[in-house]
């Protein structure tokens, strides 16, 4: 089995404006980045468009035909000052959500033995009924519910890393004992969430907060004393990733100082995770991360632990 990659050339097409710093060049500098020669043998999926059933498991069904009711003929439409709709936006964000499907599917079956979403709009920002911070639909929790209602997963994990808090996924997840998220992220920084203290109903949260400037040892050390000890603990039957680099040194939107090694170690790490609870079923999908270079370098990192695992 090998890694299989998801993507569609509809991502593209989701146009936030030159000024934004969410834009289609950052699909594209992932996606170059993984046309290397090291990356021959991913199997490259066309991602596909998601049922509204499959989103609909994570948000409510107003929301989710409200969110493509709202996008537009033509020119853009501001949902609030960050997230922003244009006429390709619904396209993409379907296909990015059929993505995390589709892996999650291609994972169970056997087919792959893990899978990177290459797609955005990105997620994880995305509440329940509330697109913010350049999301409208939460990829990786429509994924994680993927995963229970087609696999029989009862008990499922997400580890986020991007830069930025997860709460959209704390907000979907926050009320079931059988999700777990674990996210790391820099604070002070949007969106203002993220505290230790905020625990889920059955202390199925654990929030990691992380100063600027915490640094590669930190990063690492708060990973092998609480992370990894919590999501093996979890027996989780399946993990899925919010991979965002936006925690780089070269990152123009955060100061947490990590490098592409980092998040290639982070992965490695998850993976050892899931080899010895869940059969090493993971897939991953891409968050933030706005610096183009960095972001090209990290993802190929990420996606090369992948390939390795």
């Amino acid at each position: 089995m090998t890694t299989y990659l998801y993507s569609h050339e509809s991502c593209l097409g989701h146009d936030t404006g030159g000024m934004h710093p969410e834009h289609p060049a950052r699909l594209k500098a992932v996606l170059s980045a993984l046309e290397d020669d090291a990356f021959a043998a991913l199997e490259r999926k066309e991602a596909p468009r998601a049922e509204i059933g499959q989103i609909a498991r994570a948000h409510p069904e107003g929301y989710v035909h409200d969110i493509l009711a709202s996008v537009p003929q033509s020119g853009r439409a501001h949902l609030d000052s960050d997230t922003v709709l244009s006429a390709g936006s619904g396209e993409a964000a379907l296909r990015a959500a059929g993505a995390l499907c589709a892996a999650v599917d291609a994972v169970l079956a056997g087919q792959a033995k893990n899978a990177f979403c290459a797609v955005r709009p990105p997620g994880h920002h995305a509440e329940k009924a509330q697109a913010m911070g350049f999301c409208l639909f939460n990829n990786v929790a429509i994924g994680a519910l993927q995963a229970r209602e087609v696999g029989g997963c009862r008990r499922v994990a997400v580890v986020d890393f991007d830069v930025h808090h997860g709460n959209g996924t704390q907000s979907i997840f926050w009320d079931d004992p059988d999700l777990l998220l674990i996210s790391s992220h820099q604070v002070p920084l949007y969106p203002g969430s993220g505290a230790a203290d905020e625990r889920g109903i059955a202390d199925n949260i654990l929030n990691i907060p992380l100063p600027p400037l915490t640094g590669s040892q930190t990063f690492r050390e708060v990973y092998r004393e609480q992370a990894l000890p919590r999501l093996s603990a979890f027996q989780p039957e399946f993990i899925l990733i919010s991979a965002g680099f936006g925690a780089h040194a070269d990152d123009p939107l955060a100061s947490l100082q990590l490098h592409e090694e980092d998040f290639a170690w982070v992965t490695s790490e998850i993976l050892a995770v899931a080899g010895s609870v869940c059969q090493g079923r993971v897939v991953s999908t891409l968050e933030g991360g706005y610096d183009l270079d960095a972001l090209g370098r990290c993802a190929a990192a990420h996606v090369g632990a992948l390939m390795a695992g």
